[in-house]
């Protein structure tokens, strides 16, 4: 049963991991047209179905799977684990974040530009490595 929880994890975390790569860049393609246009609606469909129909799911069913397969490997008392914990709870704070400027755009009150969302979309990148790192290499 343990690996077929791991592959479900595995499938869960690629198609968060999809999410939360490709909705900030909608967000750079998003501040960069006028509000109220043809282009920012469809934009606002966009986010709003993959945060809901894609990225919630898979991080509910990523976090359910993860945790159970910690408690079967008994991985709490790892020091990599404690930090890859703490990366995914960055990550899920990203993912929240992400909600925010979701309902930002959909009521047209976003104030950034798409440079700010440029550098914002390298951040759930670097909080995968570090997890892929500490998961693989377990440093610690």
């Amino acid at each position: 049963m343990y690996l077929w929880i791991k592959a479900l994890h595995v499938i869960a975390i690629i198609a968060w991991m999809a999410g939360m790569f490709y909705l900030p860049r909608l967000f750079v393609y998003h501040a960069g047209v006028p509000a109220g246009s043809g282009q920012s609606e469809l934009f606002k469909t966009m986010e709003r179905k993959l945060l809901r129909i894609i990225m919630i799911p898979s991080m509910l069913l990523a976090w359910a799977t993860g945790l159970t397969l910690a408690f079967e490997a008994g991985f709490f008392h790892a020091g990599w684990f404690h930090a890859k914990l703490l990366a995914v709870v960055l990550m899920t704070g990203v993912h929240f974040y992400n909600g925010r400027l979701v309902a930002a755009f959909a009521e047209d009150r976003n104030v950034r530009d798409p440079k700010f969302y440029r550098f914002y979309n390298e951040v759930p990148t670097v909080l995968m490595m570090a997890i892929v790192i500490l998961v693989i290499v377990k440093p610690f």
